[in-house]
């Protein structure tokens, strides 16, 4: 039986999208130094934004004009690859670890592992999707699946993740979404979504502590783990915002 590993947890995070991905790039840099243990964390996006993938060059001009409930709709770039992701109605997770396989599908797989088997013990099924041609030039994340992702038995894609390997460290986030407005959906990415079908208590904002106790528990047992529950101290705070990743080049917040 592995040893236990005492991962960090760290609280459900309501904050900017540009906020979330300086968090997360800060975490992902201090593990590689030594100075935090993995770490495991969720995360809603306040205000709704879109996020792009950190290669993504190209996406349509009229996302810099639309507004949610009176606010505009933040763009923001990931330190992640991968297409764009509306955060609205959705839940983001993000892994922080070291000591995973090469290949990349094959450290994806080992991450995920706790997303499927979470998800399972909530009474839905996932399975990983397939990659499909055109992916590349599809401007939307949601749009196709990857063999990285997550889908139910119907093809619908419920968890898009996206993953960043730097000198033997991880950081693997991903966006699943509970209560998506379709409206939204569709002046963004011109189409309407093909929206996941979950029981009705965790499709709803209310599931969301579902979802996650779900989740942590799952991933104590994939990762072997001893989840500790640590908010971000005063001074981590300070770290975070001046590691800003974008260093104040970001798009509009």
């Amino acid at each position: 039986m592995p040893l236990m590993q005492t991962w960090r947890l760290i609280p459900l995070l309501d904050a900017p999208g540009r906020v979330q991905m300086a968090l997360d790039s800060w975490l992902l840099a201090q593990h590689l130094q030594g100075k935090q243990p993995p770490t495991l964390r969720f995360y809603t996006w306040k205000p709704a934004a879109i996020s792009l993938g950190y290669h993504q060059h190209h996406w349509s001009a009229h996302w810099e004009h639309l507004t949610w409930q009176g606010a505009p709709l933040a763009l923001v770039r990931r330190p992640t690859g991968g297409r764009a992701v509306l955060h609205q109605g959705d839940l983001t997770y993000a892994v922080v670890t070291s000591g995973l396989a090469t290949g990349r599908l094959q450290a994806y797989r080992t991450l995920c592992e706790f997303l499927i088997q979470g998800w399972r013990s909530l009474g839905v099924e996932l399975h990983y999707g397939q990659s499909e041609r055109g992916y590349i030039r599809n401007p939307n994340c949601f749009g196709m699946a990857t063999g990285a992702d997550l889908v139910l038995a119907d093809g619908a894609k419920l968890i898009g993740s996206a993953q960043l390997r730097r000198a033997g460290g991880a950081l693997q986030h991903g966006s699943m979404p509970l209560c998506l407005d379709p409206v939204l959906f569709q002046q963004v990415f011109g189409v309407a979504p093909k929206l996941p079908t979950l029981p009705l208590a965790l499709s709803q904002a209310t599931g969301i502590e579902t979802v996650i106790n779900a989740l942590t528990v799952s991933a104590g047992e994939c990762f072997a783990a001893k989840l500790h529950v640590q908010p971000l101290s005063d001074a981590e705070w300070e770290d975070v915002l001046r590691h800003d990743w974008e260093q104040g080049n970001g798009k509009r917040e």
